[in-house]
Protein backbone atom coordinates (compact mmCIF):
# COMPACT_ATOMS: atom_id res chain seq x y z
CA UNK A 1 0.00 0.00 0.00
CA UNK A 2 1.06 3.59 -0.55
CA UNK A 3 2.63 5.44 2.30
CA UNK A 4 0.51 8.17 3.87
CA UNK A 5 1.59 11.62 2.69
CA UNK A 6 1.53 13.59 5.93
CA UNK A 7 1.73 16.96 4.18
CA UNK A 8 -1.26 16.23 1.97
CA UNK A 9 -3.19 14.76 4.87
CA UNK A 10 -2.52 17.79 7.09
CA UNK A 11 -3.61 20.16 4.32
CA UNK A 12 -6.78 18.19 3.61
CA UNK A 13 -7.79 18.13 7.29
CA UNK A 14 -7.28 21.91 7.32
CA UNK A 15 -9.27 22.31 4.10
CA UNK A 16 -12.07 20.21 5.57
CA UNK A 17 -12.27 22.51 8.60
CA UNK A 18 -12.31 25.55 6.29
CA UNK A 19 -15.23 24.17 4.29
CA UNK A 20 -17.15 23.29 7.43
CA UNK A 21 -16.64 26.89 8.63
CA UNK A 22 -18.46 28.04 5.51
CA UNK A 23 -21.81 26.77 6.79
CA UNK A 24 -21.77 28.94 9.94
CA UNK A 25 -20.54 31.71 7.63
CA UNK A 26 -23.56 31.09 5.42
CA UNK A 27 -25.76 31.26 8.53
CA UNK A 28 -24.42 34.76 9.28
CA UNK A 29 -24.76 35.79 5.63
CA UNK A 30 -28.33 34.55 5.31
CA UNK A 31 -29.28 35.62 8.84
CA UNK A 32 -28.28 39.21 8.22
CA UNK A 33 -30.26 39.30 4.98
CA UNK A 34 -33.55 38.34 6.63
CA UNK A 35 -35.79 40.51 8.78
CA UNK A 36 -34.95 40.72 12.48
CA UNK A 37 -37.89 38.51 13.47
CA UNK A 38 -36.52 35.62 11.35
CA UNK A 39 -32.78 35.73 11.92
CA UNK A 40 -32.53 32.83 14.39
CA UNK A 41 -34.68 30.52 12.31
CA UNK A 42 -32.63 31.30 9.22
CA UNK A 43 -29.40 30.50 11.04
CA UNK A 44 -30.90 27.36 12.56
CA UNK A 45 -31.73 26.04 9.09
CA UNK A 46 -28.02 26.12 8.26
CA UNK A 47 -26.92 24.64 11.57
CA UNK A 48 -29.44 21.79 11.48
CA UNK A 49 -28.15 20.88 8.00
CA UNK A 50 -24.81 20.13 9.66
CA UNK A 51 -26.59 17.69 11.95
CA UNK A 52 -28.81 15.86 9.47
CA UNK A 53 -26.39 15.61 6.55
CA UNK A 54 -23.44 14.55 8.72
CA UNK A 55 -25.42 11.62 10.12
CA UNK A 56 -26.80 10.60 6.73
CA UNK A 57 -23.30 10.81 5.26
CA UNK A 58 -21.89 8.37 7.80
CA UNK A 59 -24.62 5.79 7.43
CA UNK A 60 -24.96 5.74 3.64
CA UNK A 61 -24.18 9.06 1.92
CA UNK A 62 -20.49 8.50 1.28
CA UNK A 63 -21.19 4.98 0.11
CA UNK A 64 -23.82 6.09 -2.41
CA UNK A 65 -21.65 8.90 -3.73
CA UNK A 66 -18.18 7.35 -3.89
CA UNK A 67 -18.28 3.57 -3.94
CA UNK A 68 -19.28 1.04 -6.57
CA UNK A 69 -22.37 -1.14 -6.71
CA UNK A 70 -20.58 -3.77 -8.78
CA UNK A 71 -23.06 -3.28 -11.62
CA UNK A 72 -21.76 -1.16 -14.50
CA UNK A 73 -25.20 0.18 -15.39
CA UNK A 74 -26.18 1.10 -11.82
CA UNK A 75 -22.76 2.67 -11.26
CA UNK A 76 -23.57 5.27 -13.87
CA UNK A 77 -26.22 6.71 -11.59
CA UNK A 78 -25.46 5.80 -7.98
CA UNK A 79 -22.80 4.05 -5.93
CA UNK A 80 -23.16 0.95 -3.82
CA UNK A 81 -23.18 -0.12 -0.20
CA UNK A 82 -19.52 -0.96 0.28
CA UNK A 83 -18.94 1.71 2.92
CA UNK A 84 -22.17 1.78 4.96
CA UNK A 85 -21.35 3.29 8.34
CA UNK A 86 -17.88 4.06 6.94
CA UNK A 87 -16.76 0.70 8.29
CA UNK A 88 -14.67 -0.21 5.27
CA UNK A 89 -12.54 2.96 5.45
CA UNK A 90 -11.72 3.06 9.17
CA UNK A 91 -8.32 1.44 8.65
CA UNK A 92 -5.85 4.33 8.45
CA UNK A 93 -3.76 2.31 6.02
CA UNK A 94 -6.58 2.55 3.47
CA UNK A 95 -5.67 5.28 1.03
CA UNK A 96 -7.51 7.65 -1.25
CA UNK A 97 -5.90 9.42 -4.16
CA UNK A 98 -2.78 11.28 -3.15
CA UNK A 99 -1.86 9.18 -0.14
CA UNK A 100 -4.33 10.53 2.40
CA UNK A 101 -6.51 8.21 4.49
CA UNK A 102 -9.89 7.57 2.94
CA UNK A 103 -11.57 8.84 6.10
CA UNK A 104 -10.06 12.29 5.48
CA UNK A 105 -11.38 12.31 1.93
CA UNK A 106 -14.80 11.26 3.21
CA UNK A 107 -14.84 14.04 5.82
CA UNK A 108 -13.86 16.60 3.18
CA UNK A 109 -16.68 15.53 0.88
CA UNK A 110 -19.14 15.49 3.76
CA UNK A 111 -18.67 19.22 4.26
CA UNK A 112 -19.65 19.80 0.62
CA UNK A 113 -22.89 17.89 1.12
CA UNK A 114 -23.66 19.93 4.23
CA UNK A 115 -23.32 23.35 2.67
CA UNK A 116 -25.19 22.35 -0.48
CA UNK A 117 -28.27 21.55 1.58
CA UNK A 118 -27.85 24.69 3.68
CA UNK A 119 -27.71 26.87 0.55
CA UNK A 120 -31.24 25.85 -0.41
CA UNK A 121 -32.73 27.31 2.77
CA UNK A 122 -32.17 30.90 1.64
CA UNK A 123 -34.89 30.56 -0.98
CA UNK A 124 -37.59 29.88 1.63
CA UNK A 125 -36.60 32.27 4.42
CA UNK A 126 -39.29 33.52 6.84
CA UNK A 127 -41.97 30.93 6.07
CA UNK A 128 -40.88 27.26 6.32
CA UNK A 129 -41.77 24.93 9.17
CA UNK A 130 -38.58 23.96 10.93
CA UNK A 131 -39.55 20.29 11.26
CA UNK A 132 -40.44 20.13 7.58
CA UNK A 133 -37.04 21.58 6.69
CA UNK A 134 -35.33 18.92 8.80
CA UNK A 135 -37.17 16.17 6.91
CA UNK A 136 -36.48 17.80 3.54
CA UNK A 137 -32.75 18.09 4.28
CA UNK A 138 -32.47 14.34 4.82
CA UNK A 139 -34.64 13.24 1.91
CA UNK A 140 -33.21 15.67 -0.65
CA UNK A 141 -29.60 14.90 0.24
CA UNK A 142 -30.39 11.18 -0.09
CA UNK A 143 -32.28 11.29 -3.38
CA UNK A 144 -30.52 14.19 -5.07
CA UNK A 145 -27.16 15.28 -3.67
CA UNK A 146 -25.60 11.86 -3.13
CA UNK A 147 -26.53 10.56 -6.61
CA UNK A 148 -25.49 13.80 -8.35
CA UNK A 149 -22.13 13.76 -6.56
CA UNK A 150 -21.72 10.23 -7.90
CA UNK A 151 -22.64 11.31 -11.44
CA UNK A 152 -19.88 13.92 -11.53
CA UNK A 153 -17.22 12.93 -8.98
CA UNK A 154 -17.90 9.29 -8.16
CA UNK A 155 -17.42 7.79 -11.60
CA UNK A 156 -21.00 8.21 -12.82
CA UNK A 157 -22.35 8.96 -16.25
CA UNK A 158 -21.43 12.66 -16.41
CA UNK A 159 -17.88 11.83 -15.36
CA UNK A 160 -17.85 9.29 -18.16
CA UNK A 161 -18.73 12.03 -20.63
CA UNK A 162 -15.75 14.06 -19.40
CA UNK A 163 -17.51 16.86 -17.53
CA UNK A 164 -15.23 19.31 -15.77
CA UNK A 165 -16.37 20.47 -12.33
CA UNK A 166 -13.36 21.12 -10.15
CA UNK A 167 -15.11 21.94 -6.88
CA UNK A 168 -18.87 21.89 -7.40
CA UNK A 169 -20.35 24.47 -9.76
CA UNK A 170 -22.80 21.85 -10.99
CA UNK A 171 -22.83 19.44 -8.04
CA UNK A 172 -23.23 22.15 -5.40
CA UNK A 173 -24.49 25.44 -6.81
CA UNK A 174 -26.69 24.53 -9.77
CA UNK A 175 -28.02 21.66 -7.68
CA UNK A 176 -28.91 23.88 -4.72
CA UNK A 177 -30.19 26.75 -6.85
CA UNK A 178 -32.62 24.56 -8.77
CA UNK A 179 -33.90 23.00 -5.54
CA UNK A 180 -34.33 26.45 -4.03
CA UNK A 181 -36.45 27.53 -6.99
CA UNK A 182 -38.67 24.46 -6.61
CA UNK A 183 -39.24 25.04 -2.90
CA UNK A 184 -39.95 28.74 -3.44
CA UNK A 185 -42.73 27.69 -5.79
CA UNK A 186 -44.06 25.01 -3.44
CA UNK A 187 -44.22 27.32 -0.42
CA UNK A 188 -45.38 30.40 -2.31
CA UNK A 189 -44.67 34.05 -1.62
CA UNK A 190 -44.11 35.59 1.80
CA UNK A 191 -46.98 37.57 3.27
CA UNK A 192 -46.62 41.12 2.00
CA UNK A 193 -44.05 40.29 -0.67
CA UNK A 194 -43.54 43.27 -2.98
CA UNK A 195 -45.96 45.29 -0.82
CA UNK A 196 -43.89 45.61 2.34
CA UNK A 197 -40.17 46.39 2.65
CA UNK A 198 -38.18 43.20 3.29
CA UNK A 199 -34.72 44.65 3.48
CA UNK A 200 -31.80 42.94 5.24
CA UNK A 201 -32.00 43.74 8.94
CA UNK A 202 -28.27 43.57 9.71
CA UNK A 203 -25.73 44.25 6.99
CA UNK A 204 -22.92 43.88 9.50
CA UNK A 205 -23.84 40.19 9.83
CA UNK A 206 -23.99 39.92 6.05
CA UNK A 207 -20.44 41.22 5.68
CA UNK A 208 -19.19 38.99 8.49
CA UNK A 209 -20.81 36.01 6.81
CA UNK A 210 -19.36 36.73 3.39
CA UNK A 211 -15.93 37.20 4.95
CA UNK A 212 -16.13 33.73 6.50
CA UNK A 213 -17.41 32.29 3.22
CA UNK A 214 -14.58 33.90 1.25
CA UNK A 215 -12.02 32.59 3.75
CA UNK A 216 -13.45 29.08 3.84
CA UNK A 217 -13.78 28.92 0.07
CA UNK A 218 -10.01 28.56 -0.28
CA UNK A 219 -10.40 25.16 1.37
CA UNK A 220 -13.40 24.47 -0.84
CA UNK A 221 -11.56 25.16 -4.09
CA UNK A 222 -7.85 24.62 -3.42
CA UNK A 223 -8.65 21.58 -1.28
CA UNK A 224 -10.49 19.96 -4.18
CA UNK A 225 -7.15 19.24 -5.83
CA UNK A 226 -6.68 16.67 -3.01
CA UNK A 227 -2.96 17.43 -3.04
CA UNK A 228 -0.39 20.09 -2.25
CA UNK A 229 0.83 21.07 -5.70
CA UNK A 230 0.74 23.69 -8.40
CA UNK A 231 -2.89 23.07 -9.30
CA UNK A 232 -3.91 23.75 -5.69
CA UNK A 233 -1.98 27.03 -5.89
CA UNK A 234 -3.69 27.87 -9.18
CA UNK A 235 -7.10 27.17 -7.67
CA UNK A 236 -6.24 29.36 -4.69
CA UNK A 237 -5.18 32.31 -6.85
CA UNK A 238 -8.11 31.95 -9.24
CA UNK A 239 -10.53 31.90 -6.33
CA UNK A 240 -9.19 35.20 -5.05
CA UNK A 241 -9.06 37.16 -8.28
CA UNK A 242 -12.41 35.94 -9.63
CA UNK A 243 -14.13 36.88 -6.39
CA UNK A 244 -12.55 40.31 -6.36
CA UNK A 245 -13.55 40.93 -9.98
CA UNK A 246 -17.13 39.81 -9.38
CA UNK A 247 -17.56 41.99 -6.31
CA UNK A 248 -16.21 44.94 -8.25
CA UNK A 249 -18.45 44.26 -11.25
CA UNK A 250 -21.56 44.00 -9.06
CA UNK A 251 -21.04 47.33 -7.32
CA UNK A 252 -20.17 48.95 -10.66
CA UNK A 253 -23.50 47.75 -12.04
CA UNK A 254 -25.21 49.16 -8.96
CA UNK A 255 -23.48 52.52 -9.39
CA UNK A 256 -24.42 52.79 -13.07
CA UNK A 257 -27.96 51.47 -12.59
CA UNK A 258 -28.97 52.89 -9.22
CA UNK A 259 -26.53 55.69 -8.58
CA UNK A 260 -24.87 54.08 -5.55
CA UNK A 261 -22.88 51.00 -4.57
CA UNK A 262 -24.02 49.03 -1.52
CA UNK A 263 -22.55 46.74 1.09
CA UNK A 264 -25.16 44.13 0.20
CA UNK A 265 -23.99 44.46 -3.39
CA UNK A 266 -20.33 43.89 -2.62
CA UNK A 267 -21.23 40.86 -0.47
CA UNK A 268 -23.54 39.38 -3.09
CA UNK A 269 -21.01 40.06 -5.83
CA UNK A 270 -18.30 38.28 -3.89
CA UNK A 271 -20.52 35.22 -3.49
CA UNK A 272 -21.38 35.29 -7.20
CA UNK A 273 -17.67 35.26 -8.02
CA UNK A 274 -16.97 32.44 -5.57
CA UNK A 275 -19.79 30.43 -7.11
CA UNK A 276 -18.72 30.98 -10.72
CA UNK A 277 -15.05 30.16 -10.13
CA UNK A 278 -15.85 26.98 -8.18
CA UNK A 279 -16.13 24.64 -11.19
CA UNK A 280 -13.31 26.37 -13.05
CA UNK A 281 -10.64 27.21 -10.50
CA UNK A 282 -8.24 24.39 -11.34
CA UNK A 283 -8.73 24.48 -15.11
CA UNK A 284 -8.17 28.10 -16.19
CA UNK A 285 -5.56 30.87 -16.13
CA UNK A 286 -5.77 33.76 -13.64
CA UNK A 287 -6.54 36.29 -16.38
CA UNK A 288 -9.50 34.16 -17.41
CA UNK A 289 -10.63 34.03 -13.80
CA UNK A 290 -10.78 37.83 -13.72
CA UNK A 291 -12.91 37.83 -16.87
CA UNK A 292 -15.14 35.02 -15.58
CA UNK A 293 -15.60 36.75 -12.23
CA UNK A 294 -16.46 40.09 -13.84
CA UNK A 295 -19.04 38.47 -16.13
CA UNK A 296 -20.59 36.51 -13.27
CA UNK A 297 -20.77 39.56 -11.02
CA UNK A 298 -22.47 41.69 -13.67
CA UNK A 299 -24.88 38.98 -14.88
CA UNK A 300 -25.90 37.90 -11.39
CA UNK A 301 -26.50 41.52 -10.40
CA UNK A 302 -29.26 41.53 -12.99
CA UNK A 303 -30.30 37.89 -12.52
CA UNK A 304 -31.45 38.48 -8.93
CA UNK A 305 -34.24 40.58 -10.43
CA UNK A 306 -35.69 37.61 -12.31
CA UNK A 307 -37.88 36.76 -9.32
CA UNK A 308 -39.77 40.00 -9.76
CA UNK A 309 -40.23 39.43 -13.48
CA UNK A 310 -41.45 35.86 -13.11
CA UNK A 311 -43.19 36.23 -9.77
CA UNK A 312 -41.43 33.70 -7.52
CA UNK A 313 -40.27 34.68 -4.04
CA UNK A 314 -36.68 33.51 -3.79
CA UNK A 315 -36.09 35.25 -0.48
CA UNK A 316 -32.30 35.52 -0.47
CA UNK A 317 -31.46 35.21 -4.19
CA UNK A 318 -30.37 31.58 -4.26
CA UNK A 319 -31.52 31.28 -7.87
CA UNK A 320 -29.97 34.49 -9.14
CA UNK A 321 -26.59 33.86 -7.52
CA UNK A 322 -26.11 30.10 -7.18
CA UNK A 323 -28.09 28.64 -10.08
CA UNK A 324 -27.07 31.35 -12.54
CA UNK A 325 -23.52 31.79 -11.24
CA UNK A 326 -22.85 28.06 -11.10
CA UNK A 327 -24.13 27.59 -14.65
CA UNK A 328 -21.97 30.45 -15.95
CA UNK A 329 -18.84 28.92 -14.46
CA UNK A 330 -19.65 25.42 -15.66
CA UNK A 331 -20.45 26.38 -19.24
CA UNK A 332 -17.50 28.77 -19.48
CA UNK A 333 -15.13 25.83 -19.11
CA UNK A 334 -16.15 24.68 -22.57
CA UNK A 335 -14.50 27.86 -23.84
CA UNK A 336 -11.65 28.81 -21.48
CA UNK A 337 -10.47 25.53 -19.91
CA UNK A 338 -6.72 25.17 -20.44
CA UNK A 339 -5.63 22.50 -17.94
CA UNK A 340 -7.93 19.45 -18.09
CA UNK A 341 -6.45 16.53 -16.18
CA UNK A 342 -8.93 13.65 -16.09
CA UNK A 343 -9.64 11.04 -18.75
CA UNK A 344 -12.14 12.31 -21.28
CA UNK A 345 -11.77 15.97 -20.36
CA UNK A 346 -10.74 18.40 -23.08
CA UNK A 347 -9.47 21.93 -23.43
CA UNK A 348 -11.93 24.71 -24.17
CA UNK A 349 -12.62 26.13 -27.61
CA UNK A 350 -10.21 29.02 -26.99
CA UNK A 351 -7.34 26.53 -26.77
CA UNK A 352 -8.36 24.31 -29.65
CA UNK A 353 -10.65 21.98 -27.75
CA UNK A 354 -13.63 20.30 -29.39
CA UNK A 355 -17.16 21.68 -29.47
CA UNK A 356 -18.26 18.48 -27.75
CA UNK A 357 -16.68 19.65 -24.48
CA UNK A 358 -18.77 22.79 -24.55
CA UNK A 359 -21.80 20.56 -25.10
CA UNK A 360 -20.94 18.45 -22.08
CA UNK A 361 -20.39 21.55 -19.95
CA UNK A 362 -23.84 22.81 -20.92
CA UNK A 363 -25.47 19.39 -20.52
CA UNK A 364 -24.34 18.98 -16.92
CA UNK A 365 -26.07 22.06 -15.44
CA UNK A 366 -29.20 21.45 -17.52
CA UNK A 367 -29.62 17.82 -16.46
CA UNK A 368 -28.66 18.38 -12.83
CA UNK A 369 -30.83 21.48 -12.66
CA UNK A 370 -33.89 19.70 -14.05
CA UNK A 371 -33.39 16.63 -11.86
CA UNK A 372 -32.87 18.66 -8.71
CA UNK A 373 -35.84 20.92 -9.47
CA UNK A 374 -38.18 18.02 -10.17
CA UNK A 375 -37.13 16.01 -7.12
CA UNK A 376 -37.21 19.01 -4.78
CA UNK A 377 -40.68 19.92 -6.03
CA UNK A 378 -41.96 16.37 -5.51
CA UNK A 379 -40.37 16.06 -2.06
CA UNK A 380 -41.63 19.50 -1.09
CA UNK A 381 -45.17 18.71 -2.26
CA UNK A 382 -45.27 15.42 -0.36
CA UNK A 383 -44.07 17.10 2.83
CA UNK A 384 -46.56 19.93 2.32
CA UNK A 385 -49.48 17.53 1.86
CA UNK A 386 -48.55 15.40 4.87
CA UNK A 387 -46.99 17.41 7.69
CA UNK A 388 -47.25 20.84 6.09
CA UNK A 389 -44.26 22.83 4.88
CA UNK A 390 -45.34 26.42 5.51
CA UNK A 391 -46.11 28.18 8.77
CA UNK A 392 -49.39 30.06 9.13
CA UNK A 393 -49.71 33.67 8.06
CA UNK A 394 -50.24 34.68 11.67
CA UNK A 395 -46.98 32.99 12.69
CA UNK A 396 -45.20 34.62 9.78
CA UNK A 397 -46.42 38.09 10.69
CA UNK A 398 -45.57 37.58 14.36
CA UNK A 399 -42.13 36.26 13.49
CA UNK A 400 -40.93 32.70 13.10
CA UNK A 401 -38.23 33.11 15.74
CA UNK A 402 -40.83 33.60 18.47
CA UNK A 403 -43.46 31.18 17.22
CA UNK A 404 -41.10 28.31 16.34
CA UNK A 405 -38.09 28.72 18.64
CA UNK A 406 -39.48 30.85 21.49
CA UNK A 407 -36.47 33.14 21.14
CA UNK A 408 -35.50 36.43 19.57
CA UNK A 409 -32.25 37.41 17.97
CA UNK A 410 -32.08 40.68 19.86
CA UNK A 411 -33.11 41.39 23.46
CA UNK A 412 -34.45 44.92 23.21
CA UNK A 413 -36.10 44.91 26.62
CA UNK A 414 -33.88 47.63 28.09
CA UNK A 415 -34.77 50.01 25.31
CA UNK A 416 -38.44 49.73 26.18
CA UNK A 417 -37.91 50.00 29.94
CA UNK A 418 -39.37 53.01 31.72
CA UNK A 419 -37.13 56.00 31.42
CA UNK A 420 -34.53 56.89 28.83
CA UNK A 421 -32.02 54.35 27.54
CA UNK A 422 -28.45 55.54 27.86
CA UNK A 423 -25.85 54.68 25.25
CA UNK A 424 -23.22 54.40 27.99
CA UNK A 425 -25.18 52.51 30.62
CA UNK A 426 -28.54 51.25 31.83
CA UNK A 427 -31.82 53.08 31.36
CA UNK A 428 -32.05 56.24 33.44
CA UNK A 429 -35.46 56.92 35.05
CA UNK A 430 -37.03 60.10 33.69
CA UNK A 431 -37.47 61.64 37.12
CA UNK A 432 -33.75 61.30 37.79
CA UNK A 433 -33.02 63.52 34.82
CA UNK A 434 -35.06 66.44 36.13
CA UNK A 435 -33.01 69.47 36.97
CA UNK A 436 -34.01 71.73 39.87
CA UNK A 437 -35.09 75.13 38.77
Amino acid sequence: MDKIDTGTTAWMITATALVLLMTPGLAFFYGGMTRAKSVLNMMMMSFVSIITVSIAWVFYGYSLAFTSSGNSFIDKFVGGFEALGLQSIIDTATKAEGGMPSMVFSAFQMTFAIITVALISGAIADRAKFGAWVVFSVVWSTLVYFPVAHWVWGGGWLAGLGIEDFAGGTVVHVNAGAAGLALALVLGKRAGWRKEPMRPHNLTLVLLGVGLLWFGWFGFNAGSELAVDGTAGLAFMNTQVATAAAAGAWILVEKLRDGHSTTLGVASGAVAGLVAITPACGFIDPWASVVLGAIAGAVCAYAVGLKYRFGFDDSLDVVGVHLVGGAIGAVALGIIARYPFADGQEKGLLYGGPLSQLGVQALGPVVVGLYSFAMAWIIGKIIDKTMGFRITQEEEVTGIDITTHAETGYDLGTIHASGVASLNGPAVPAEAKKVDA
